[in-house]
């Protein structure tokens, strides 16, 4: 009897250490806090552990892992198995993907934001260049046409925004710069308090992140039509990582990117899109739009000009650039 005891016991124990080492955590780099812009991450998190019964688990760490502008680096050397970045933050880090934030490139929804972001990032080159960090592509982060929120007059002509010192990243910079604004870079949480002390007057952001990140609590007017670009911001693991997990993990996660993104889309719709008028009105913020022949010259100014500057800037990088720009045009082109 001790010893049909004994054997059991030592089947149960073989069996727990088993399950154990069955299980997989990963941790996941984040920043700010729970909103839009990561709902595709928190779909992706719940349906893996789902598939999984609970053996493969994303744990979300909103800034308490790495900065934002240092999420790709911890990739890189492993420090965690997931995060979300924004191209923006660091074009030299990841120039291939930028070709995603020219100014004008005229994408006009999430979905077709999707697909391009999708396309760009499975081009050899691309891959290549972000295995620099270790890193595998894992999704985007679709995001709408970025506009801006500012302090004080209104402007109601492009001529208006000469010197005006504007957060602006990437391409959405490059356009501020053609209208004689002042682009400044900064990370997403340091952007409320450089408004509220000056050190700049307005700001660009997609709708979410104006209401995440405090924008428009002081705001007196806000841009409805200038839709100069948005910003590219990937998820990413790490690719040692995704080698190294069992092919019932690798399909869960794998196989559940396409229902996180279609979250991530109606969420973003249904609920980001539909409290933000109302925000604005409640407010009281001024809403300007520009008249077609002032976007007109804003585009023919910035397009042009900015698509060629990449192209040369990265050839001489060695990536194949125009071969990038013609993918994002001839994609764009398929769905007009």
């Amino acid at each position: 009897m001790t010893k049909m005891l004994t054997a059991a016991a030592t089947a149960a124990l073989t069996v727990a250490f088993a399950t154990e080492a069955m299980a997989t955590e990963w941790n996941v780099s984040l920043w700010g806090k729970r909103r839009a812009f990561t709902e595709h991450v928190e779909k992706l998190a719940e349906l893996v552990s789902e598939k999984t019964n609970g053996e493969f688990t994303l744990n979300l760490s909103y800034g308490g892992l790495s900065k934002n502008t240092e999420n790709l680096d911890g990739i890189s050397i492993g420090a965690f198995e997931m995060a979300q970045f924004c191209a923006g933050y660091h074009a030299d880090k990841n120039p291939s993907i930028t070709v995603l934030e020219l100014p004008f490139l005229g994408v006009d929804s999430l979905e077709t934001e999707v697909e391009l972001s999708q396309a760009v990032y499975a081009h050899p080159a691309v891959q290549e260049d972000l295995a620099r960090w270790n890193a595998t592509l894992l999704m985007p982060s679709p995001m709408p046409q970025y506009n801006i929120v500012g302090l004080g007059d209104a402007p109601k002509s492009l001529e208006d925004f000469e010197g005006l010192q504007v957060r602006a990243t990437g391409g959405i910079g490059e356009a501020m710069s053609a209208v004689g604004a002042v682009p400044t870079s900064m990370s997403a949480s340091e952007v409320r308090q450089a408004m509220d002390s000056g050190v700049i007057k307005a700001a660009s952001f997609a709708p979410h992140a104006h209401m995440s990140f405090g924008t428009v609590e002081n705001a007196t007017w806000w841009t409805t039509n200038l839709d100069p670009g948005t910003v590219n911001c990937p998820v990413v693991v790490n690719t040692d990582a995704l080698d190294d997990l069992s092919d019932e993990h690798r399909e869960a996660l794998l196989g559940s990117v396409d229902e996180a993104l279609d979250h991530y889309i109606t969420y973003y719709n249904d609920e980001t899109m539909a409290k933000w008028g109302p925000l604005l009105d409640d407010k009281g913020i001024e809403q300007v739009t520009f008249d077609d022949a002032a976007l007109e010259q804003f585009r023919e100014r910035v397009a042009g000009p900015a698509a060629t500057a990449w192209v040369e800037e990265n050839s001489a990088r060695g990536l194949p650039a125009q071969e990038l720009l013609d993918l994002v045009q001839g994609k764009l082109a398929e769905g007009s």
